[in-house]
């Protein structure tokens, strides 16, 4: 649990020092350079926040908790992203996910509608429940989380993040 809090306390720290710099031309990134498209024009917004509430599980199983979820993106050139999320998985423990992505904006011709694919590495099934996501290798695996959203305004979506054969989460996103 420990580890949890310090991880709690380390995404404060960057949420706060992401929403208070200055999003500008030469700006500070957290993110690696070489995830950000060169050339590519600078995003309109610094990063996004998120919250999930709800999580739906395929299957109904006794032991499954509810799963709440915080994360924070930096937005790149390229529509392109990084980030981190806390999130207490579907047996309660604590969990972190850190990931780079592309996001894939106007999806259909629909202005609001767009799709996000991120790659990283979790960490946070370990035993009893080491078995319950693939290639785990003492709590950490990767994982790739496909999801499509739909924005409400200039700076608030609604997502659906697509979790393997497990579930499908739903989550608020406010862009700063």
């Amino acid at each position: 649990m420990r580890i949890f809090y310090t991880l709690q306390f380390i995404l404060a720290l960057a949420m706060a020092t992401l929403v208070g710099g200055a999003h500008a031309e030469g700006a500070q990134r957290y993110c690696p350079d070489f995830l950000a498209v060169k050339g590519a024009a600078e995003p309109t917004h610094r990063g996004e926040l998120t919250f999930s509430p709800y999580t739906h599980h395929w299957s109904q199983n006794p032991e499954h908790k509810q799963v709440v979820l915080f994360a924070v993106d930096e937005q790149l050139p390229g529509d392109r992203l990084c980030g981190v999320s806390f999130f207490s998985n579907s047996f309660g423990q604590p969990s972190v996910y850190v990931y780079a992505g592309q996001q894939f904006n106007h999806l259909l011709g629909v202005p609001q509608l767009f799709a996000k694919v991120t790659a990283g590495l979790m960490y946070g099934y370990v035993a009893p429940y080491e078995n319950k996501v693939p290639l785990n290798y003492k709590g950490f695996n990767p994982a790739i989380i496909p999801a499509v959203g739909y924005k409400l305004t200039q700076h608030d979506s609604v997502q659906m993040k697509f979790l393997g054969t497990a579930a499908l989460m739903f989550s608020y996103g406010r862009q700063f």
